[in-house]
Formats: C-alpha cells, sequence, structure tokens
C-alpha cells in the first residue's frame, strides 16, 4: 500500500511517498481503509523535530519510527480483530488516533475500535476528518477547563485555526459573547462563523486593550502568565491547548505552585466528546471550515501550506485508492 514515511526531523522536503506493507489488526483493533485525514500542528511538531524537548517521546536525533504522524482520520472498516464487539467491515467511522498508532497518512491504518466514533450519514469523509482533534480540545477547553456559561465574555485566541474555527461554533452554540483573535487575512472568516468581535493580533493587543473576558481559550500561548491575567474579570478563567513551551509551563506551574486555580492546561482526553460533535453537526451548529484538499501524493505540499500559516480551519488529505493499495 502506499504510505508517507520520514527517516528524519525536517521540513516537508523529507516527508516521502513509498509502498509499504498494509497493517494487520491486533485483536481489538479494526483495519480502516483511509479516505481522508487532516494536519494538525502535532503533526507538523513531529516532521520538523520542534520544540526539541518532543523528541524526548518521537526520537532525539531521528524519528524512532518512519510511520509518519497523522490522527485525524475517516474511513471505512475492511477488517477487524477477533475482539472487536462494536465494529463490522464496512462501517464508515472518525476518529483520533494520537492515543494509539498514529499513522493516518497511508491508504490503511489499524485502530483500537474505542478510537473510531460511527460517522453520521450526511457528513463527508472530508468534513469527519476535521472533527475530532479539534473539536475535542474545544469542547474540553470551553466546558470542562472553562467552565462556560451563557452570557459570557469568552474571547478565543486563534480562532482562525483547526481548533479555534470549531470553537467559535461551540461557544456560539452556548450563547455567549465571542471575541476571536487571529490574523488579518481570517477576520472576516471568523466573523461569518458567529464571532461577535474579531482582533487582528498584528495590529491590536488583546492583554492590552483594556477589554475583559469571562474565559480565554488560547490555541497560540505566547504571552506571560501577568498579560492574560489583565485580560480576564473577576473570577475569570483561563484555558490553554497548547503553545510555546515556556509560557505553556508558566501556567501550568502558575497552577501547581502559585494556587491560581482558575489558570488550566486542558489535559486532553481524544475522541471523549465525539458523541456531542455529531449532535452539534447533525443539529445545523457545527461544521469543520476546509481552506485545501491536497491527494496522498501531494502531502509534502500540504505540510508546506500548513507551515506558512495562513489557512483556515483545516488542511485535508485525501485518498481516491485509484492506485495500487
Amino acid at each position: 500500500m502506499k504510505a508517507i514515511i520520514y527517516t528524519k526531523y525536517g521540513p516537508p522536503d523529507v516527508l516521502q511517498l513509498k509502498e509499504v506493507e498494509k497493517p494487520v489488526p491486533k485483536d481489538n483493533e479494526v483495519l480502516v481503509k483511509v479516505h481522508a485525514v487532516s494536519i494538525n500542528s502535532w503533526d507538523w511538531d513531529m516532521l520538523t523535530g520542534k520544540p526539541y524537548e518532543y523528541r524526548f517521546f518521537s526520537g532525539l536525533l531521528k524519528p524512532k519510527s518512519t510511520k509518519m504522524h497523522g490522527c485525524d482520520i475517516a474511513g471505512q472498516v475492511t477488517a477487524i480483530g477477533p475482539n472487536v464487539q462494536n465494529l463490522k467491515v464496512g462501517d464508515e467511522v472518525f476518529g483520533d488516533l494520537s492515543e494509539g498508532g498514529w499513522g493516518a497518512f497511508a491508504a490503511y491504518t489499524c485502530a483500537g475500535e474505542s478510537e473510531l466514533s460511527l460517522k453520521p450519514s450526511g457528513m463527508t469523509f472530508e468534513e469527519a476528518a476535521c472533527m475530532s482533534h479539534g473539536g475535542n480540545l474545544a469542547v474540553q477547553g470551553l466546558v470542562d477547563a472553562g467552565q462556560i456559561k451563557s452570557g459570557q465574555k469568552v474571547l478565543i485566541n486563534g480562532g482562525g485555526g483547526s481548533t479555534g474555527t470549531l470553537a467559535i461554533q461551540i461557544a456560539k452554540s452556548l450563547d455567549v459573547e465571542v471575541t476571536a483573535v487571529d490574523r488579518t487575512e481570517k477576520l472576516d472568516m471568523m466573523s461569518t462563523l458567529g464571532a461577535d468581535h474579531v482582533i487582528d493580533y498584528t495590529k491590536d493587543n488583546f492583554t492590552k486593550n483594556g477589554q475583559q473576558y469571562d474565559l480565554i481559550l488560547d490555541m497560540k500561548t505566547t504571552r506571560s502568565i501577568s498579560d492574560y491575567k489583565r485580560a480576564l474579570s473577576a473570577n475569570g478563567i483561563y484555558a490553554t491547548v497548547g503553545g510555546r513551551t515556556f509560557p505553556v509551563l508558566q501556567v501550568v506551574l502558575s497552577r501547581v505552585l502559585g494556587g491560581n486555580k482558575n489558570m488550566h492546561m486542558v489535559g486532553y482526553k481524544a475522541n471523549k466528546d465525539n458523541a456531542y460533535l455529531i449532535e452539534l453537526f447533525e443539529a445545523g451548529k457545527l461544521k469543520p471550515v476546509i481552506d485545501k484538499y491536497f491527494p496522498l501524493e501531494e502531502t509534502a505540499d500540504a505540510f508546506r501550506y500548513f507551515g506558512e500559516g495562513k489557512f483556515k480551519g483545516k488542511i485535508v488529505v485525501t485518498l481516491a485508492h485509484n492506485y495500487k493499495t
């Protein structure tokens, strides 16, 4: 089968399309014929090997595995292990494989049945491949960590990206006033998604404009603790899903050592909220934003586009299965 592999860290040029052996599902796994996979920041980090501390998990000098990451998939079950109970051959599924084997940039991949949810018939494979990772991060940031409540003022920093575009829609479904922050070319899109106010971070620093928010959900986390506190209302909550290492570490230490219980690092749980995301989608309240599609053989180009940082919502790699698999 065709798959994207890499043998060293670096720019997208290190990615290679190779013929590899089709995986065989373990007892509690299924084999998924991949129809679509979306790119997340984790994939970029593991490709480039930066931040360097990530290499403690993926390999210090070179990747431990040649299998390119990739966790957000959608496809069809083609084989099942003997202990699989809730899925069958032919089921159309989607899910986040980040707590399992990764390796979604391939014609086929194996996944534990607990990592997969049934894809609604009205959802395309491409849309499904954009739902789980970013959607779960958004729900767990807004609801679990952020304790979002109707009528609040909520700021979403990084609102134009893969998680942010979903977070705007989820927040609006919960009857709050949303301010979304991102770069100039993403402002109109964020307004279209329902943001009540938009801020261009290249022109305005939301931590210094005098506005305060009941909840800040941060996809970027580039500023100091004091900056974020300045933008919070009394008893306001700050929640980050990730970002630059030092500011994120500040948030964690501030909570653990400083007793700042309103500062949160989201403890991500893959696929926990898939049912809720499906409910919102079927109610017409949530729809992934897809910027561009690339075929598997152009995965390196997809990552180059991702690296520019100008994409709106998601970048999706598609598999037509019109080649030998």
